[in-house]
């Protein structure tokens, strides 16, 4: 929990910044005002968060180029140091006494069905939980803040995949607490629906289903993870059978050296391969599902080549970071393997020869082919079999195939994919300076 001069810190740098924001609103030809919204404005936050967000609310008539035009004045009068970024549409990002501050420009409508754009609905989200969590609440919600970032679960960002702080109050508001939310979790059984105002307006297909209190349309769990959500539970029930302050202290793996990756190698004989590239210079919640997206076409592409995946995993070097921290340097596609080569031969089975228009349109398709590398067709048993050249006997010749570039790869990621390296077997711990931390967490993994 946050100390009294924390808080008060906190407090007095918010005021300073919502009173400069004001003084730039004041020089615009068009009324404004400015909110507070957020953790930090509700009191809901936990020690050693340092994000301040005020929304500047604009008429909801104003349109959009006037709205961004205004909105990006106001930013950069108070946060001068301050750089743009984009959600909906621009914003001014930067930082203040040690504090992260976003300045958000956004209509001011009456309801949260008359949004103009996404983040329109924050204010509504501030003042639904602001009118009804206690101090008690509020203090449960810390508490499982502190817990979900303990376990490696908190985040609604695109890499983690996790509980963003909106989604964390209302289920403890919608529950009656941490406690209680922690016991409800351990016997979920998803996918798990909340509706506090029973207002859902569509269904949804998720694990995890919180219907906005302030918009029937919108899932506020959407972006969960079924692996975080099954952590959370994992860890739900650790929390309850043996209650330890180490489960609200995020972990900081050691990155694992060279030597750690080949011993881990060594131990479990498998082969690993890594297609290694620059990363797209995108923000994370551009590039994390571009990865993904790659990955599992990468993988699809391997195991219908016969090299059978045991586990895979994208990774980003996590080092030379720009200075807003998005951009990672290299990416890597990592896949461990049960087989990395096959034989010089594939057998393609027909259909059972009884079934006669299939077969016959088999047998034909090869019955005339003169490449010598081909056996057959021939009957095994009842069906037609031919047996062909494989196209890649071993893994390094696949992943350094234009076939490999053929996968369904994320957009910006197929442009850096065509100078990509390719590592396999022991080469793969010449990685481990960059990309350790991940390395450790495939190596060692847990729940």
């Amino acid at each position: 929990m946050p100390e009294p001069a924390e808080r008060e810190h906190l407090r007095a740098v918010a005021t300073e910044l919502a009173d400069r924001t004001r003084e730039a609103i004041a020089d615009l030809p068009v009324d404004a005002d400015v909110v507070q919204v957020g953790s930090t404005a509700r009191g809901t936050w936990v020690s050693g968060d340092r994000d301040i967000d005020l929304f500047v609310r604009f008429d909801a008539n104003l349109d959009r180029e006037q709205l961004e035009e205004y909105g990006l004045a106001v930013g950069h009068a108070v946060l001068p140091d301050g750089h743009e970024e984009y959600a909906e549409h621009p914003y001014v990002k930067g930082t203040h006494e040690g504090f992260d501050v976003d300045l958000v420009p956004c209509h001011d409508v009456e309801t949260a069905g008359d949004l103009v754009s996404a983040v329109d609905r924050t204010p509504f989200h501030d003042a639904y939980l602001s009118a009804r969590l206690d101090d008690d609440l509020a203090g449960d919600v810390v508490l499982a803040k502190a817990f979900l970032k303990g376990i490696g679960a908190y985040g609604s960002d695109l890499r983690t995949e996790g509980f963003s702080g909106y989604l964390t109050e209302l289920l403890v508001l919608e529950l009656g607490g941490f406690v209680p939310l922690v016991e409800s979790a351990r016997s979920w059984h998803p996918p798990v629906e909340f509706d506090s105002e029973g207002h859902a307006e569509r269904t949804f297909d998720d694990p995890l289903v919180v219907v906005d209190p302030t918009d029937p349309t919108r899932n506020v769990a959407a972006v969960l993870s079924a692996a975080n959500l099954a952590r959370f539970q994992h860890y739900a029930r650790e929390l309850l059978a043996a209650p330890s302050e180490e489960l609200f202290e995020p972990a900081d793996p050691a990155p694992l050296d060279p030597a750690g990756v080949r011993d881990h190698l060594d131990r479990r004989e498998t082969t690993p391969a890594a297609v290694v590239f620059d990363a797209p210079d995108v923000v994370d919640d551009q590039l994390w599902p571009q990865l993904r997206r790659s990955l599992d076409g990468i993988v699809r592409g391997l195991n219908g080549r016969g090299f059978d995946v045991l586990r895979a995993r994208a990774m980003t070097d996590g080092s030379d970071r720009d200075p807003d921290g998005d951009s990672a340097k290299r990416a890597a596609l990592y896949a461990e393997l049960e087989v990395a080569e096959r034989p010089a031969v594939t057998r393609h089975e027909g259909p059972p020869v009884a079934v006669r228009k299939h077969a016959a349109s088999f047998y034909e398709s090869y019955a005339d082919d003169v490449d010598p590398e081909t056996y057959g067709p021939f009957i095994d048993g009842d069906r037609y079999v031919v047996e062909r050249e494989r196209e890649f006997t071993t893994v390094r010749e696949y992943l350094e195939s234009e076939a490999a570039g053929d996968v369904a790869l994320g957009a910006q990621v197929e442009r850096e994919f065509a100078e990509r390296d390719v590592l396999v077997g022991d080469a793969v711990a010449t990685l481990a300076p960059a990309f350790g931390v991940p390395l450790r967490e495939f190596y060692e993994p847990h729940p």
